[in-house]
C-alpha cells in the first residue's frame, strides 16, 4: 500500500488504535461464531433411539454397538459434543493437550503436534487394534479435525522409526509444500492415513463427521484423510519430493523407499472398505469467513470476501490481498476484506513465530503511514512454534517498533515475528481453542 491513503491522511494513531481493536473484536466473533456445540446441534441429533448425522438416520435400538474415534486438535471438544447427544460412550480420542476431562469409557491420549510423538504413536496401535475388533452390526463414528496428522500416527513400513518419522515431519512441514502436498507423502507412509483406518474397521458401519481445516474441494487431506478414499496417489508423492528436494533431507529409512519407488498406494474409491461408509463436513472455514463478513458489516464496512490466494506462498498472498484492498477502496470510504484458508512459508531459519505472523510482519512497511490494519491469525489457537495465534499490523506499526528499538526487517529474515509483534502488543493469543478451521486474514482499509 502507498505511504498516505487515497485522501493523502496521515495514519491517526486514535483511529488505528480504534482499528486494531476492530479487527481483533472480528476475528474473536468469527471464533466463537463457528464453534463446534453449534455445529453439533444443527448436524447431530438423537432423538427416540434415531441418530441423525448430516442427512442419514442410524437405528440405535437394541444393543448396537457405538465405537468412536476422535482425531485432531477438536478431538476433545468433538468427543464432548457426541457423548452430550448418546450419553455412555466407547471410544478414543487423541488431541494435542491434555483433555479436561476424561468421558468414562473413552481411553486419551496427546499427541505431538506439528510432529509426532510417542503418544501419537501408542494412539494409532490403540486405535487399529480396537477397530478390527468392531464387527459388521457396528457403528463408528469418526470425528475428525485439523491436525491428527501428527496427532495419530505409525509407519506403514516397519524399518521407520520414532524419531526418523519425527524428522521427516520436520522436513515436511518447513519445505514449502502446499498441505495438500504434504499430505499426500504423510498417507503414502502411514498405516492409519489415506483411508487406512476404514479399512481396519470394516466391515463395520462407518460415518465420519468433519470440522475441516483443508480446501473445501480435498476433504481427503483433513488429517490426512484416515477414513476417506484416497485421491492423491504414489506419483504424486514422489513428484512432490522431487518438487521441493525432500529427498536428499529425509533419513535413510524413509530415502529408501523414494529411491527404490517402494512406496505402498493407498486405498481408493472402490475399495470394500469404503461400501458401508458416509462422511459429513459439519463446519469449515466457510462458517469462519461469514461470521467475520457480518461483523465487519455490523462494524460499517463494505465487505468483501476473497479465497483466491489459499495455499499461495504468503509474500505472493500478502501482496494479492493488499492490491486487492487498494482496488476496492476506490470510491469507499471503509472496506473489509476477508481472507481465510492458510499461507505457505518455506522457513530459512529457525526463530518463533509462524506463518500467519510472517506474512503480518511483511505487511508492516507495505501500510506504513496509511489508514490500514491487517490481521491474520489461525483458528486453532496455535501459530508455528509460539505461544500466539498471529498478529495484527496497522500504519503506525513501524512507528511504534522504532521507538522499541525494534528491527522489523531483521525480525522478517530471522522468521522471529512473534518477540517483535508480543513487544508491541500486537501479537493475538487466544490459548488452544478446540477447534481448527484454517486461518483468517482480516484487512481494513479506513
Amino acid at each position: 500500500m502507498p505511504p498516505h491513503d487515497g485522501g493523502g491522511r496521515q495514519a491517526d494513531s486514535a483511529v488505528t488504535q480504534q482499528m486494531r481493536q476492530t479487527a481483533r473484536d472480528i476475528f474473536l466473533h468469527a471464533l466463537r461464531e463457528a464453534s463446534i456445540a453449534g455445529a453439533f446441534r444443527r448436524h447431530v441429533h438423537l432423538d427416540r433411539s434415531v441418530l441423525r448425522i448430516g442427512e442419514d438416520l442410524y437405528d440405535l435400538s437394541g444393543e448396537r454397538r457405538v465405537f468412536a474415534v476422535a482425531i485432531g486438535k477438536a478431538a476433545y471438544t468433538m468427543m464432548d459434543c457426541l457423548h452430550a447427544q448418546l450419553g455412555a460412550l466407547a471410544g478414543i480420542a487423541v488431541g494435542a493437550t491434555e483433555a479436561a476431562e476424561h468421558r468414562l469409557g473413552v481411553q486419551y491420549f496427546r499427541g505431538g503436534h506439528p510432529v509426532p510423538n510417542a503418544e501419537s504413536w501408542r494412539a494409532a496401535e490403540a486405535m487399529l487394534r480396537a477397530l478390527k475388533q468392531q464387527g459388521p452390526a457396528a457403528l463408528v463414528i469418526f470425528l475428525m479435525s485439523g491436525g491428527g496428522s501428527a496427532l495419530l500416527e505409525k509407519p506403514i513400513n516397519d524399518d521407520i522409526s520414532l524419531d526418523d518419522l519425527i524428522a521427516t515431519y520436520g522436513k515436511l512441514v518447513v519445505s514449502g509444500a502446499t498441505i495438500v502436498e504434504i499430505n499426500a507423502i504423510r498417507k503414502h507412509l502411514s498405516a492409519v492415513k489415506g483411508g487406512r483406518l476404514a479399512k481396519a474397521a470394516a466391515p463395520a458401519q462407518q460415518v465420519s463427521i468433519l470440522v475441516s481445516d483443508v480446501p473445501d474441494d480435498a476433504p481427503d487431506a483433513l488429517a490426512s484423510g484416515p477414513t476417506m478414499p484416497d485421491s492423491s496417489t504414489v506419483a504424486d508423492c514422489y513428484r512432490v519430493a522431487e518438487g521441493y528436494d525432500l529427498p536428499a533431507q529425509l533419513p535413510e529409512s524413509v530415502r529408501r523407499l523414494f529411491a527404490g519407488r517402494a512406496l505402498e498406494e493407498t486405498p481408493k474409491a472402490d475399495d470394500e472398505a469404503f461400501a458401508r461408509s458416509r462422511w459429513w463436513t459439519v463446519l469449515s472455514n466457510a462458517e469462519v469467513r461469514q461470521a467475520a463478513a457480518a461483523a465487519a458489516a455490523s462494524a460499517g464496512f463494505a465487505v468483501t470476501i476473497d479465497n483466491s490466494c489459499d495455499d499461495r506462498d504468503y509474500v505472493s498472498a500478502a501482496d494479492y490481498l493488499l492490491g486487492r484492498l487498494r482496488e476496492l477502496r476506490q470510491g469507499v470510504s471503509r472496506v473489509c476484506l476477508i481472507s481465510g484458508g492458510e499461507v505457505t512459508v518455506r522457513v530459512q531459519n529457525g526463530g518463533q513465530g509462524g506463518r500467519n505472523q510472517q506474512l503480518a510482519l511483511y505487511c508492516a512497511p507495505k501500510v506504513s503511514g496509511g489508514n490500514v490494519t491487517l490481521l491474520s491469525a489461525g483458528t486453532d489457537g496455535i501459530d508455528g512454534n509460539s505461544p500466539a495465534t498471529g498478529a495484527l499490523v496497522d500504519g503506525t506499526t513501524l512507528e511504534r517498533a522504532r521507538e522499541k528499538g525494534l528491527d522489523a526487517a531483521a525480525a522478517l529474515a530471522k522468521f522471529d515475528a512473534f518477540p517483535f509483534f508480543d513487544a508491541l502488543g500486537d501479537a493475538i493469543i487466544t490459548g488452544p481453542t478446540g477447534n481448527n478451521l484454517r486461518d483468517l486474514r482480516v484487512l481494513l482499509a479506513y
